[in-house]
């Protein structure tokens, strides 16, 4: 596994190096969407709804629109000067009873390695929550944002899931349980017996995904038997640049504006004059060299054109002689 984010845990006076691995991954199998005809893939375009363009992913930024129909564009320089950054902490809040976290607030989980090489801070937190029996809250910030997480124990490893805000949990009120009459004491009693002959303890290896198995087969003799094979094609060449280049294109573009932008101290004016004076001398020197390599190159005709005819006076006499 690689490490995604390190940090460190604040316990009190306590600190606690980590590195963060995601915990859980999807296992179901991915499909390609392709044409029918030919089996060729589809790619996803882009596209301006008011010039109709093709637009790189260099030139998108993120808008919202309001409730009222009110539009903003917030650019990276906005959303950089908000207070929510990497944050390379994660500060416990307080302890809480374990079966007060409601589990529909759990979210994803992380496993955390001790990044130190005397863990024992580590161990002394892992033991603490086990024999306390309560699981600690804390902040967690990835990828620039803050969520409120569970810290907690898994085999002696610590681990922490993610909370979904409050307000992120609908309400809920069905009005087809409205006057239902309550189960009779009877109807609970058979209700309990049932539930005690069908009770185990829980073993996850006791079940598997039957679908993502047959599924697996199915392709299996799909691509045995030739069922459905899609034949090697040549794909169509892309029409003008490829959209790679033009990434890295309008990337470098936005690069130099910005150094431009630095190197002027924010209004750009003085050093695109000295650009042009610099792109003027270069300009003239270039000038002057194509006109002297003109003038060389005009002499140089003369002086071939002159050479023959000197030889035919000389030769001339020497006809007259004989």
């Amino acid at each position: 596994m690689r490490s995604i984010w390190k940090g460190s845990i604040a316990f009190g006076l306590v600190n606690v190096p980590v590195k963060v691995y995601t915990a859980t991954e999807d296992h179901d199998i991915r499909f390609h969407q392709v044409h029918a005809k030919d089996g060729g893939r589809i790619k996803y375009d882009r596209v301006c709804t008011v010039c109709g363009e093709s637009v790189q992913f260099t030139e998108i930024d993120k808008a919202y629109e309001s409730p009222d129909g009110d539009k903003v564009i917030l650019s990276d320089e906005d959303f950089a000067k908000l207070p929510v950054a990497e944050k390379h902490e994660i500060p416990v809040l307080q302890f809480v009873p374990s079966e007060q976290i409601d589990p529909i607030l759990f979210e994803k989980s992380y496993y955390l390695e001790p990044d130190s090489s005397t863990p024992k801070a580590y161990v002394l937190l892992a033991r603490t929550l086990e024999k306390i029996e309560r699981t600690a809250l804390v902040y967690f910030t990835l990828r620039q944002k803050t969520r409120l997480a569970a810290l907690r124990v898994r085999e002696g490893i610590l681990v922490v899931q993610t909370l979904l805000w409050p307000d992120e949990v609908r309400s809920v009120d069905f009005e087809s349980l409205d006057g239902v009459a309550e189960p009779r004491p009877q109807e609970i009693k058979m209700a309990e017996t049932l539930v005690e002959a069908m009770s185990d303890d829980f073993d996850p290896e006791q079940f598997t995904d039957e679908y993502q198995i047959e599924l697996k087969r199915v392709l299996d003799e799909a691509i045995a038997s030739g069922t459905g094979k899609v034949p090697e094609q040549p794909e169509l060449a892309p029409s003008g640049m490829d959209a790679e280049v033009v990434d890295l294109v309008a990337a470098l573009q936005r690069s130099l504006e910005a150094s431009g932008r630095r190197t002027a101290g924010g209004d750009g004016g003085e050093p695109k004059k000295t650009a042009k004076k610099a792109a003027a001398k270069s300009a003239g020197g270039k000038s002057g060299a194509a006109k002297s390599s003109a003038a060389k190159s005009g002499a140089s005709k003369s002086a071939a054109k002159k050479t023959p005819a000197k030889k035919a006076a000389k030769k001339a006499p020497a006809r007259k002689g004989a």
